[in-house]
């Protein structure tokens, strides 16, 4: 019954809807399956690799190969792969489960999220059946490990304007590859690679490559600020001979792959951060009540409650958007297979749909990663400096998350323009509910009665949120028209504002949702939380709106949409201290992060 009466979400729609928290889906719902799949997670990093972690570091020959091999025989490189292809076939949520337990495991966690992700997908998703058959089975038991080759020395966000080429050969049987790849992790050990190149120097084309092929070498090792253990090198083709048979997908299209595999990779890229965030965050609340200066545990001191307490908060509230956004892209794949379209046409057609939630969680959860470690070392004082010390390590190998994947500002700018894009297609109605807000800026403030329920002054909060949204952009949009797309500092501004709401939102919804299931003094906390950082949001949205409008709009109109940013990040006073010293007791309590 409730999957009839579920309401179905667009990508993007929830700034102009209204989301009912019944139609979301929450880490506390996770099926026995998965929770058994977290646990498998947990203890092969325990067991496998956070033993050797210093050894993978080193790049001791043979060891990251040999765990990825173990992870691939305890079933965790083939998740989504379909069991006619040697994987076990699970829903996309457990995909996305498995990225974020083993998302803690350092450089073997950026090894394996490039085997499964774009090392194994492009050919599952869009290579023939007889590609398929001769590569997936291999890649999901672990037997190949898989890596991928775009970035190139003088392209890195402009993929497209690669200059690697490939000619075919006058006996029509072969591709001859010429040029170089660069920052390709798994590249010192893989034994399949997808590689992009352009045939004739236009036509932008996948291909898989294989170790050993005549005419392709690879550079040394890089010496990497962080993720030591990762192996990344360069790729050199001369005259590198590929059979035409290992064309991947359709010729010139291969963009299609590129993007449409960015799209998962970088969701899944969010889910990795929050498990290295997670153990960074267990290990420094476990440290601070160990840690005595002054004769007493440092977590005794509110300076360090505020960290801890901070650092939760936003792990809490990035892990409530990743999971929201995994189920749509679950239902809306399910939805696509009910229509007759084939699994690779339905997963990808669910993540594009969800494109700008993607770009959101890789951007978000990156920084939430960052803070966490920095932090970390912060609470650990001197000793976090050492390399003694876990948390030095995960503050080195955090920095990357912000870069790769498209780097936060591309996926930022991508944020805003993918949703104006489709406004301008009519996918999705911005212009109805824009001229709504600049309506009600015109009228007197309703102050009729408030709503009454739990979270009923938060629900109006988003809702006042998501009008600051559509102000902001509407009126860019109105002023600025196509020279907007230059305008990066504006579209960033409005970036902001739709990634703080989109958090906020969800981390409302999650705790309506914990209510409703075990009632409001059982998730006390938890509402803490989601209070606190809605609190927060309202002057994070309010400086990001100013910054926006004082960069375009000037005299009777700038005073008015000034005025409405106030009215509509107006929040009530709140007491965040306290609030946040019953966030850091409850994590003390557990002795980690278990909210």
């Amino acid at each position: 019954m409730e999957a009839q009466i579920k309401t179905v979400i667009k990508g993007g729609e929830w700034i102009i809807k209204e989301i009912n928290a019944n139609d979301i889906f929450i880490p506390e719902e996770y099926n026995e399956e998965q929770l058994m799949v977290r646990d498998m997670c947990n203890q092969f990093l325990d067991t496998e690799v956070l033993p050797v972690a210093d050894r993978i570091d080193q790049l001791e020959p043979g060891l990251m190969p040999s765990l990825l091999q173990k992870a691939g025989e305890q079933g965790l490189l083939g998740i989504t792969v379909p069991e006619a292809y040697g994987g076990s076939g699970k829903d996309f949520v457990t995909a996305v489960i498995v990225a974020e337990y083993l998302g803690g495991g350092y450089s073997f966690s950026v090894a394996n999220a490039a085997h499964t992700g774009i090392g194994t997908l492009p050919i599952l998703y869009f290579g023939t059946e007889a590609q398929r058959q001769k590569y997936v089975p291999k890649l999901a038991s672990g037997e190949f490990k898989g890596s991928y080759g775009l970035t190139e020395p003088n392209s890195g966000s402009d993929a497209l304007s690669a200059k690697t080429t490939a000619t075919l050969s006058a006996d029509g049987k072969y591709y001859l590859l010429n040029g170089q790849k660069c920052w390709i992790t798994n590249g010192g050990f893989a034994d399949v690679y997808t590689v992009f190149a352009k045939i004739d120097g236009e036509q932008f084309t996948a291909f898989i490559i294989e170790r050993g092929m005549e005419g392709f070498t690879q550079g040394p090792e890089e010496h990497k600020m962080g993720i030591k253990g990762s192996s990344t090198v360069q790729l050199y083709f001369q005259d590198c001979k590929v059979p035409v048979e290992n064309v991947l997908g359709e010729i010139g299209r291969g963009h299609i792959i590129a993007f449409n595999i960015l799209n998962i990779g970088r969701l899944k890229l969010g889910a990795a951060t929050l498990g290295g965030a997670r153990r960074a965050l267990t290990t420094t609340i476990q440290y601070a009540k160990t840690r005595e200066q002054f004769k007493l545990p440092i977590v005794k001191f509110g300076a360090i409650r505020h960290k801890l307490a901070e650092m939760a908060i936003r792990m809490w509230v990035a892990e409530s958007a990743l999971y929201r956004v995994s189920k749509n892209i679950d239902e809306q794949e399910q939805e696509l297979l009910k229509q007759g379209k084939n699994l690779s046409e339905s997963l990808l057609g669910a993540a594009e749909e969800y494109a700008i939630e993607c770009a959101i969680l890789k951007v978000f959860g990156s920084e939430v990663l960052d803070y966490i470690v920095d932090e970390g070392v912060q609470v650990h004082g001197g000793n976090g400096y050492s390399d003694e010390y876990a948390i030095s390590k995960a503050y080195r190998d955090s920095r990357i998350n912000r870069i790769y994947e498209g780097t936060n500002e591309i996926n930022r700018l991508l944020t805003v323009d993918m949703v104006l894009k489709r406004a301008m297609k009519g996918k999705l109605d911005l212009m109805g509910p824009a001229l709504s807000v600049q309506q009600e800026l015109m009228s007197i403030p309703d102050f009729g009665a408030e709503e009454e329920g739990a979270f009923a002054k938060e629900k109006k909060y988003i809702a006042n949120f998501k009008k600051c949204i559509l102000m902001v952009a509407g009126a860019a949009v109105q002023k600025l028209m196509m020279t907007l797309s230059k305008e990066q500092e504006i579209l960033m501004n409005i970036a902001d504002m739709s990634i703080i709401a989109y958090h906020a939102e969800s981390a409302l919804l999650r705790v309506e949702k914990l209510v409703a299931m075990h009632g409001e003094a059982a998730v006390a906390v938890q509402a803490d939380i989601a209070r606190t950082y809605i609190y927060d949001a309202a002057d994070a949205i309010n400086k990001a709106g100013k910054d926006a409008l004082n960069s375009f709009a000037e005299g009777d109109e700038l005073r008015m949409m000034n005025i409405g940013l106030k009215r509509f990040t107006k929040v009530d006073s709140f007491n965040s201290k306290e609030a946040r010293r019953r966030i850091c007791a409850q994590l003390v309590a557990d002795d980690g992060y278990k909210l």
